[in-house]
């Protein structure tokens, strides 16, 4: 055996701020050593010290296919063949572009990106460029990458100025963002009689999946877009997680054919799109994405945008995700959320399952047994009862997200035979969950 785990966190410490190069890796949720992964296949992972674990973060979501699926690999050696990077247009980039286009009805053209946060921040100021207005509406508890005007708090009061949610952003910059509550249509409302003639757009996570799983109530999404649209606003529907993961078409396809059906202007994705290489888009209304450059006013640019490789990835994943992958996703998903759940009642540990689509996700406690809805009630969790839970799970060999605030991800290679691995050892981490005792102080 090369270093262990621990070893080779002390080394990255000593080169990485914090050891890591995104925070929720560092286990600081959980607390514990990082487990560095070495490699993939199927629904397993399998750290530096050889050992492997059933995964059931998916590279946080998208390993739909499961890792290192062959027809994803045998397109990206393909492409890297081929050469790595032209900082040029390639067909691929027009076939996947087509690809978005024929899943998702308000997307008529597509401009690809190469992270989440870069397709939100560009669809943001594509808002402001369209509209002539600064003001953002956002929501408590929804993330969308790390831009500054994106990272700000709520303040008090039901439609605050929002105050910064990180150092090193200014004042200014998050001023601009008013942060509601969750699902809370009155507070929307409010927002827009205070503001509305200043309100640019409102950006929502179509499903939130960043502060665990909290799906919108029936009919939120359409009533965003309606009261958005009365004010002469857009509406970003931030499909990042969601997208091509919970169905064909994402969130907005889950939500067509009922009451709740609604057509945002502007869509951003990342994670499926690029089956687990970087790349990410936003797309929406024809005529507001011609205004990005160069046809309009509104400047985007990447070198890496588009790049040959990264765009194969995600050509070959959303060919290969049909009908019958995301039927297994569903099956899998409730399958095991069943399990867990019922492990934890069991053993009297009071929970509701959070679930939109196939992502599913706990809260903890009496007070949201009956689930949650907004950022609020998240919090009011027994969060304190995650980490032993977490860390049982993985001693049996069972990776889960590092945080009680992250979303649960099964792939399409979550056979029998790893979905019973998951089972067996949810009866331990569920008693590891009764037993936990709050913080003291």
């Amino acid at each position: 055996m090369s270093a262990t785990n621990a070893e080779l966190f002390a080394r990255a410490q000593a080169a990485i701020p914090g050891g890591v190069n995104s925070p929720v890796r560092a286990f600081r949720s959980v607390g514990g050593t990082p487990r560095f992964l070495v490699s993939a296949k199927g629904p397993y992972v399998t750290d530096a010290e050889d050992r492997e674990y059933v995964d059931l973060v998916a590279g946080w979501g998208p390993a739909i296919l499961g890792h290192a699926d062959p027809r994803v690999i045998e397109a990206v050696t393909d492409a890297a063949s081929r050469g790595l990077s032209f900082g040029a247009s390639t067909p691929a980039e027009t076939e996947l572009a087509e690809l978005v286009e024929q899943r998702v009805g308000p997307v008529e053209k597509l401009r690809l990106v190469s992270t989440g946060t870069e397709a939100t921040m560009s669809a943001i100021r594509l808002a402001r460029g369209f509209t002539g207005r600064d003001l953002l509406v956002k929501f408590a508890g929804h993330y969308h990458g790390h831009s500054d005007g994106l990272l700000a708090e709520a303040g008090s009061g039901l439609a605050t100025f929002a105050l910064p949610g990180s150092a090193g952003v200014p004042a200014g910059i998050a001023a601009l963002t008013l942060v509601l509550p969750y699902n809370d249509v009155d507070a929307v409302r409010a927002a827009f009689a205070e503001h509305g003639d200043r309100i640019a757009a409102v950006i929502v996570e179509a499903a939130a999946a960043n502060m665990g799983v909290v799906a919108p109530l029936p009919g939120f999404n359409r009533t965003l877009v309606e009261l958005a649209h009365e004010h002469g606003a857009l509406v970003i529907s931030d499909e990042v997680l969601t997208g091509f993961r919970v169905s064909a078409a994402g969130w907005w396809g889950l939500e067509q054919g009922t009451d709740g059906a609604y057509t945002p202007d502007l869509l951003t994705f990342g994670k499926v799109i690029g089956g687990g290489m970087p790349v990410a888009a936003l797309g929406g209304r024809a005529d507001i994405m011609q205004l990005l450059a160069p046809l309009g006013p509104v400047y985007q640019a990447g070198t890496l945008s588009g790049n040959p490789v990264a765009v194969a990835a995600g050509v070959a994943t959303l060919r290969a995700a049909d009908a019958a992958v995301y039927a297994h996703l569903d099956a899998a998903a409730a399958t095991i959320s069943d399990a867990v759940s019922g492990a934890l009642a069991a053993e009297g540990v009071a929970h509701a399952v959070q679930r939109a689509g196939n992502l599913f996700s706990f809260v903890f406690g009496e007070d949201v047994a009956s689930g949650v809805h907004d950022y609020a009630g998240v919090q009011r969790q027994e969060s304190w009862r995650y980490p032993p839970f977490f860390h049982a799970m993985l001693d049996a060999g069972v990776s889960l997200p590092p945080s009680v605030f992250e979303a649960w991800f099964v792939t399409a290679a979550h056979d029998e035979a790893a979905i019973g691995r998951i089972i067996e050892a949810v009866p331990a981490a569920a008693r590891a969950a009764a037993s936990a005792r709050p913080p003291v102080g």
